[in-house]
């Protein structure tokens, strides 16, 4: 049987915490919970959590901050953050936070674990894939975020990043803007095609400025967009 996936819960609303919590312990995972902002850097120094689920507004630090320092330190580990307001979250795509996914209160239980199982799973599935294309034009680096042209960081932001994993997976398959989004935010509400569009404009810049004479993200015309790294 395998292990169960541990996982960390910032919230300081007890009663929101006990009710993800429990939740979460009953569909098989291992969890914790934490109240304030300042307890999150220390504890993750000694424990090594699949995810952590977390909330925007805490006392201490804030999820803002606390989700930057995360992803610096500690990039394989999972984040979906959580926040009160719907309207704030096209702000935090804004921000590039390097969060795997979003919820906004009030959210069931039942989407919670739906998300975290999805969201591990991407993870998984990404840390499953073996990257034999050393002699690729553009090689991904797991566990540091970091795409590589011939051995050249790119400099990609976190969505940047998953929007280039994504397409990589599946070179030559034209992904829609839905798609993508899909892929990449669970809740369709949260991000506008425009959003995507706008994020695949900045990522094709950076892969243009370190490869001119390549063009790997094409446009295919009123459908989406593919990886084609060859031709």
């Amino acid at each position: 049987m395998s292990h169960a996936a541990s996982l960390l819960v910032v919230e300081d609303e007890p009663k929101i915490a006990r009710l993800m919590a429990d939740y979460l312990t009953t569909h098989g995972f291992e969890v914790t919970t934490l109240g304030h902002g300042d307890e999150v850097i220390p504890w993750l120094e000694q424990h090594s959590p699949a995810l952590v689920l977390l909330d925007i507004m805490l006392p201490g630090k804030d999820g803002l901050t606390l989700s930057r320092e995360i992803r610096q330190q500690w990039p394989s580990i999972a984040i979906i953050m959580v926040t009160a307001k719907v309207e704030e979250v096209d702000r935090l795509l804004g921000l590039e936070l390097g969060a795997d996914d979003y919820i906004c209160k009030p959210f069931s239980p039942r989407e919670v674990v739906a998300r975290v199982k999805a969201v591990l799973r991407r993870s998984q599935a990404v840390a499953d894939t073996p990257n034999t294309a050393q002699n690729a034009p553009v090689v991904l680096n797991e566990d540091g975020w970091q795409a590589l042209a011939y051995g050249q960081d790119l400099g990609l932001t976190a969505v940047e990043f998953q929007l280039l994993r994504v397409m990589m997976q599946a070179p030559g398959r034209i992904f829609s803007r839905e798609q993508l989004m899909d892929h990449m935010y669970r809740d369709n509400r949260i991000v506008s095609e425009r959003t995507v569009d706008s994020h695949i404009k900045k990522l094709r810049k950076k892969i243009h400025e370190t490869l001119p004479e390549l063009e790997i993200i094409r446009s295919v015309y009123g459908v989406g967009y593919k990886y084609q790294p060859e031709g």
